[in-house]
């Protein structure tokens, strides 16, 4: 198992108690890792042996006394205010989320030393070629100045970070309604037509488990501190190719309303340069998209076909 490289080491995960943080967690603490996670809102310690702070990295001082208490070995920071959308009133929240508490981090860790760092980076960054570069959605902005700042810190002050730069993240346990498989997956159980836009969007989509394992490969693979790799499939898929292989094994009678929502401006296109993730990781994925949505499928049916907005 990948977790049990990190056997006995102290983890930080921040935003521990989110869809891919719930993941990561479970796979170290199987691997036999001494796992502490950091969420906004009060958690138990679970049978598992997880430890729980409370505290919003935002704020400088609580992050610098949440270092100082744990003395972590590796950080995954997972933490984020995840929102594609480009409404205004996302500009401040963003900023906030992502970006103060990254630079807290990287500012604390860096103090305080451990052993390295990874940052979670998103397709939505701005890409250059060789022009200016324009962030498509305050979320983007913001990571792609959390990227930034992480190159920053490791050639001035020789932060050991590394950013993993995370594809389109699907799988079991995600519970973001807003977001496209658990929307699609949740109305066609409910015999609900979910209403999309064309769908003509090309993503590369990646099943979760394999990023925790990416993750864990960024975490402990030799010489790559100031880098940033890709965690995808390697492969473009489209929204209608996705939302029609999940109506085909839900309910294919359910009609899909295609061109009922606008498309979104400045939608990024990208593919994952996974040759170059495995040549510095020996990381690849591997989970088929036929199985992944498979996975994904029965564990909604398993929650009954309904889920809560998160708030």
């Amino acid at each position: 198992m990948q977790g049990a490289y990190l056997e006995k080491q102290k983890v930080l995960v921040t935003g521990a108690a989110g869809f891919i943080g719930s993941h990561l967690c479970r796979t170290l603490l199987d691997g036999g890792a001494e796992v502490h996670g950091i969420s906004r809102k009060a958690q138990l310690d679970s049978e598992g042996g997880m430890h729980w702070w409370q505290g919003d990295l935002a704020n400088a001082s609580i992050a610098r006394d949440l270092i100082a208490a744990i003395q972590p070995d590796i950080i995954f920071h997972l933490a984020s205010y995840v929102a594609g959308s480009r409404d205004l009133r996302l500009v401040w929240p963003t900023f906030e989320s992502n970006l103060m508490s990254t630079v807290n981090l990287l500012t604390m860790a860096s103090e305080i030393g451990c052993r390295r760092i990874v940052l979670t980076g998103s397709l939505e960054e701005a890409e250059s070629n060789g022009g200016e570069t324009v962030p498509s959605s305050p979320y983007a902005a913001a990571k792609g100045a959390s990227s930034s700042y992480a190159r920053m810190f490791h050639a001035l002050y020789r932060t050991p970070v590394v950013t993993a730069r995370l594809f389109m993240v699907y799988g079991p346990g995600q519970q973001d309604t807003n977001k496209l498989i658990p929307y699609v997956t949740l109305s066609l159980l409910g015999k609900q037509p979910p209403k999309l836009s064309s769908g003509l969007r090309q993503v590369d989509w990646i099943y979760v488990q394999d990023v925790v394992g990416g993750l864990i490969a960024a975490a402990q693979a030799p010489n790559i501190e100031g880098q940033t790799i890709d965690l995808g499939s390697g492969t473009l898929v489209s929204i209608q190719t996705i939302v029609q292989q999940l109506a085909d094994r839900i309910d294919s009678r359910v009609e899909l309303l295609w061109g009922a929502l606008p498309e979104r401006q400045m939608e990024q296109t990208r593919v994952a340069n996974i040759k170059k993730t495995y040549d510095s990781t020996g990381w690849k994925p591997q989970t088929s998209l036929t199985t992944g949505l498979e996975c994904t499928v029965d564990w909604y049916r398993e929650q009954g076909g309904s889920l809560h907005k998160p708030n």
